[in-house]
């Protein structure tokens, strides 16, 4: 039986960096400081500073950062938020908990981010803000849809949970939108050792008004001038996440020549690999291939202990906890078409080049035999 290749591996990531997590877990359990204390306080002034913006506000995972974001621009109750469909549920989840209804566009086919070309035919007087996601690593095309929310007068929050350093035409993902939210799950490019997330703005009036929102509506203790949410990063994730931050540009170049690899060396065979946009830097949180046969494609690769995984295959407007919104199969026919053929392989920056070329080889091997 062949050695497993994972599609992560996180504890290739973790033992050379265990002395230092393991030092700042002691500090910070040694001062009983367990939330908001000075880890939390720190990453916020740092990951702000490594994204550009001037304001960031740690809170409990990457699903909490996108609803006080949307909470934040006041949507709420009878506004519709337009957002795409292949994404993970929680880029809706957020939209649905403010009471707003998510509207969807379809994907552009190459960079699987959103259609921009769709945007302005789905803008009602309802519309209140533009959710675009920044999938896989890549960007969506920030410029045109930041343009139509101008024309608009309407708010942009990017769902930056899988971009964590990725670039559009020179600015960092979160430095661009109203606001923007960041999940640090621990498979992410940057990633906590449990959930953690984070929102950033240039905004001071939305952050002081998130940083509330995170602590049950209170800047001082007892005193709750709205209600709120308890969704704080607490000391022990936030601890860990410095200690990765000053590695992650040297993770995502890593990922990136991986990447670089595998583009090289599966191009002779019949699959689609991923395209990196122009003025756009990918950091490949995932490697995403199309192939027609994906199905049949994934079981030979696991049958030969290859790990690979399907981001996503069920679209959110095609999920029962969508069943509302009115959306039936045909409806988004990019969206629906990809979700068949998408099947993300083995990617992390310790992969190495021989794991690479047997997930290669063993790829080919399946259009031979």
């Amino acid at each position: 039986m062949s050695v497993p290749i994972p599609m992560v591996d996180l504890r290739a990531q973790y033992e050379p960096l265990e002395a230092e997590i393991q030092s700042a877990w002691r500090d910070s359990l040694a001062s009983m400081r367990l939330f908001l204390g000075p880890n939390v306080q720190a990453f916020e002034q740092e990951f702000a500073a490594y994204c550009g913006v001037e304001q960031a506000i740690g809170v409990g995972d990457g699903t909490s950062a996108l609803h006080l974001a949307l909470r934040a621009c006041g949507v709420g109750p009878g506004d519709e938020v337009i957002t795409v469909s292949h994404t993970f549920i929680a880029t809706v989840e957020a939209i649905i908990q403010t009471g707003a209804v998510p509207v969807f566009v379809d994907i552009d086919e190459n960079s699987y981010t959103m259609d921009v070309s769709q945007i302005e035919a789905k803008i009602t007087r309802r519309t209140k803000a533009i959710l675009p996601v920044h999938l896989y690593g890549q960007c969506a095309d920030m410029d045109p849809i930041l343009q139509i929310a101008r024309d608009h007068q309407l708010y942009v929050i990017e769902d930056a949970c899988q971009a964590h350093g990725a670039e559009y035409k020179g600015r960092k993902a979160g430095s661009m939108g109203d606001l923007a939210g960041f999940s640090f799950y621990y498979s992410k490019n940057l990633g906590a050792y449990g959930e953690a997330g984070m929102v950033t703005t240039r905004n001071e009036g939305f952050a002081h008004q998130i940083r509330k929102m995170r602590d049950h509506g209170s800047e001082k203790r007892y005193l709750h001038d709205i209600p709120g949410w308890n969704c704080r990063l607490d000391e022990l994730q936030a601890a860990v996440l410095r200690v990765k931050l000053p590695h992650l540009d040297q993770w995502n170049n890593l990922r990136r020549e991986r990447a670089t690899i595998y583009r090289q060396k599966l191009s002779g065979l019949e699959i689609m690999t991923p395209a990196e946009c122009s003025n756009r830097e990918h950091i490949y949180h995932l490697y995403v291939i199309r192939v027609k046969q994906r199905d049949e494609l994934k079981n030979w690769l696991s049958e030969r202990n290859i790990g690979t995984g399907i981001h996503y295959p069920i679209p959110c407007h095609l999920q029962e906890a969508c069943s509302e919104f009115g959306y039936t199969k045909g409806s988004l026919p990019v969206t629906e078409q990809v979700v068949q053929e998408i099947l993300s392989l083995p990617m992390y920056p310790e992969l190495r080049q021989d794991q690479i070329e047997r997930v290669i080889q063993e790829a080919g091997s399946f259009f031979t035999a």
